[in-house]
């Protein structure tokens, strides 16, 4: 059996939980202090996610970056795969926010766009 101890982040509370089971089956959950929170740990325990931000290379202007974040979060397993595509990127300017610059990221189902503008 699996013990993970995790700091709950949906609220400043910052609630200690200690989830013990193994695969995605949960034996027992302890330190939550709302619904939210429990489904907080349940979720981070079975399969965390992140939200991912980062940077992409503009050509065509004298900001040389742009900030990029995915549309919505991505396991946490495919953060690096999914830097590794960010970092081969690179994007013409004018970029506004929202464009979407990576479509499907890794077949992920989820998109990289631009978080910030640069003309």
């Amino acid at each position: 059996m699996q013990e993970k101890k995790i700091i709950c982040t949906v609220c400043p509370i910052g609630c200690n939980i200690t989830v013990r089971g193994g695969g995605e089956q949960i034996k027992s959950m302890e330190g939550f202090g709302c619904k939210r929170g429990e489904a907080y740990a349940r979720s981070e325990f079975i399969h965390p996610v992140r939200i991912l931000t980062s940077t992409a290379k503009v050509e065509g202007c004298k900001i040389p970056l742009v900030p990029v974040r995915s549309s919505k979060p991505v396991p946490k397993e495919l953060l690096f795969k999914c830097m590794n595509e960010i970092r081969g990127l690179y994007v013409k300017a004018p970029v506004h926010r929202y464009d979407v610059l990576i479509p499907n990221i890794l077949e992920t189902g989820v998109d990289i766009v631009a978080s910030g503008t640069v003309e």
